[in-house]
């Protein structure tokens, strides 16, 4: 009897811990909040292309394109509209094409240099001595 008791006790002790670390990102009142619509009317104002707004840890996240065709994910506090965070996925050519990308352009003559069949013969440095013999007995 006693390790049932134990054990619902452990579990629900486990859970509120779990839950008092769960905070909000934006800890402010809902009542105090200013509804989306403002939101959405200001980023368009602004020239985005507002997709989503939903929240999410207890602030608003705004999924669309910026003013120059970008796409944008943004957090807002919503009491205030404050920016908090800002994501934004470049998809211009010009960023990809760039010679400044911190990639490795190693392979941009690959195709010159294909790999031509081995006709070599093995060094005469004396670590390799002529043909391996191999005796089956």
């Amino acid at each position: 009897m006693k390790t049932p008791l134990l054990v619902t006790t452990t579990l629900a002790a486990t859970l509120a811990t779990g839950m008092s670390f769960a905070d909000d990102d934006c800890p402010d009142a809902v009542a105090d909040w200013q509804p989306r619509e403002v939101l959405r009317q200001q980023l368009e104002a602004k020239g985005w292309q507002v997709r989503r707004i939903k929240i999410d840890d207890g602030c608003y996240e705004v999924k669309g394109l910026d003013q120059d065709g970008n796409r944008v994910e943004a957090e807002y506090a919503p009491t205030s509209l404050r920016l908090r965070k800002l994501e934004i996925e470049y998809d211009d050519e010009e960023y990809e094409d760039s010679d400044d990308d911190d990639d490795d352009d190693d392979d941009d003559d690959r195709e010159a240099t294909k790999r031509r069949p081995e006709t070599r013969t093995a060094p005469n440095n004396g670590i390799v001595r002529g043909k391996p013999s191999v005796r089956i007995e």
